[in-house]
């Protein structure tokens, strides 16, 4: 498909609609940002996207979006319920329910900078990670492993891994209500039995960051965020289990397309209406592995909260959890009226503004926390979600990738990687020095554009930077 923009704005590029597009592509990014975007296919996604069965509105893109599998990384679509929209695993990807979640900890950067070592060192002692590697809680079995997919954070923090006002600040609570475990594979719960409080590999971390700048002092108030502070962010996703999830229900929808007479330009976006059985049991089955996702994250807290007592004699508290590989059933308005979308976000973070009705109570004021994340030695970001969203409430993830990862290992070695991180005071707990020169900086995005970006685009606005003094690779 020709894929030509138009600038509507200095942050909002427009691919116009063509057959068989049903709703035009909508590009949030600056100039100097596009380049990098339109390098490879991930705008030819964009554009693909926008031929989904009940898709409406838009086909959009976030300022880090990138080459994916069906959807670009960094995609938002919603679709229709009633009028036949589909939901499609390659707008959720293989890490179903990867998010973020920040803590702040009792503790300045000066407090903390003669404790730095000995913190890092135990948690690149105590924090599982890698591909294949176990987890900090291992389960005896699918029946124990059911009610996990079924209570998510809440299940591990009612087996004494948290507290119960971790789940106030969980996207949804630590759960999503329609899981349904018998939907997920024996393959899947076998893979994840032992991978429960784990980082994983890739682009996944753990980072101990200080908050360098606020640019809005009441919300960064709000959120518990003050200057010096320290905080960490954890990036991680439901593993191996959320992949094997994907896969089964890719390839049942790759066979029944024919049968539902949908014609598709790219069979990664292989799909099924939402009311359908494939549908209902992909849904049940992806609310299940986003509910690992959010107990992995609640034992990966936990672990934190042990290093951080240990260590420097300090609590931790959770700022927020949200993530980036979903979709749900929302009800947004479209055309004048209230309809019942599916809303895909891959690599796209939902961004609730102030006085929405399904913020908690301790939020509704602020508005939901927007996290960020850079790479190792760049910054991260805490935004907040901004009222006039078209784009479903969403923002961007993260940076977003520039180069493979092949050539990343071409450019750079991760011994000299590591050296370059510690002589700026950046503490480096990798788990190989592969893994850790395929995440080199060089290999995204600049974060402080991207994040500038957002703000530029009426997605999200700023609340405070953070900048990293210690990170645990997966």
């Amino acid at each position: 498909m020709d894929i030509s923009l138009v600038a509507e704005s200095p942050f909002r590029f427009r691919i116009e609609r063509r057959a068989p597009m049903r709703v035009p592509g909508v590009v949030f990014a600056t100039a100097d940002l596009l380049p990098r975007a339109a390098s490879g296919e991930a705008l030819e996604q964009v554009a693909n996207v926008a031929t989904l069965p009940g898709v409406v509105r838009a086909s959009y893109a976030m300022p880090d979006v990138h080459w994916g599998y069906g959807f670009p990384i960094g995609g938002v679509a919603a679709t229709d319920v009633e009028d036949g929209g589909v939901v499609s695993p390659g707008g959720v990807g293989f890490d179903i329910s990867c998010g973020v979640r920040l803590l702040a900890a009792d503790i300045d950067r000066a407090g903390l900078e003669p404790r730095l070592r000995k913190l890092m060192d135990i948690l690149g002692d105590t924090i599982p990670r890698g591909m294949g590697r176990g987890g900090l809680w291992k389960l005896s079995g699918r029946a124990e492993m059911e009610k996990l997919l079924v209570g998510g954070a809440g299940y591990a923090v009612e087996h004494g891994h948290g507290v119960p006002s971790d789940l106030t600040f969980c996207e949804d609570e630590g759960a999503l209500e329609d899981a349904d475990p018998s939907q997920v594979g024996a393959r899947a719960v076998e893979r994840g039995l032992q991978q429960v409080g784990s980082l994983g590999s890739g682009n996944h971390f753990l980072e101990v960051q200080a908050v360098d700048r606020v640019y809005d002092e009441r919300t960064a108030s709000a959120f518990g965020l003050r200057p010096g502070r320290i905080c960490v962010m954890i990036h991680c996703g439901s593993r191996g289990l959320g992949h094997q999830v994907c896969t089964d229900h890719v390839r049942v929808m790759d066979r029944t397309l024919d049968r539902y007479g949908i014609s598709l330009p790219d069979r990664q976006l292989a799909c099924a209406p939402v009311e359908s059985p494939e549908g209902r049991a992909y849904l049940g089955a992806m609310s299940a592995a986003a509910n690992y996702g959010r107990a992995n994250r609640q034992l990966l807290t936990q672990a934190v909260r042990r290093a951080f007592a240990t260590a420097a004699g300090v609590g931790v508290d959770l700022v927020y959890d949200v993530s980036h590989n979903m979709a749900k059933i929302e009800t947004h308005r479209v055309d004048g009226a209230r309809r019942r979308l599916c809303v895909h976000r891959k690599g796209a973070t939902l961004a609730l503004p102030p006085g929405d009705p399904s913020l908690p109570e301790e939020l509704a004021e602020a508005g939901q926390p927007v996290l960020v994340p850079g790479t190792m030695g760049t910054a991260s970001y805490v935004l907040v979600g901004e009222k006039g969203n078209d784009a479903f409430h969403s923002a961007c993830h993260g940076a977003g990738r520039v180069w493979s990862r092949h050539q990343a290992l071409r450019e750079v070695r991760g011994e000299a990687l590591r050296d370059d991180l510690e002589s700026k005071g950046i503490a480096v707990r990798p788990s190989s020095w592969r893994g850790l020169a395929e995440e080199t900086p060089e290999a995204y995005k600049d974060v402080d554009a991207v994040a500038g970006a957002t703000e530029g685009a009426g997605l999200a606005r700023l609340v405070a930077r953070l900048v990293p003094v210690g990170v645990v690779k997966g």
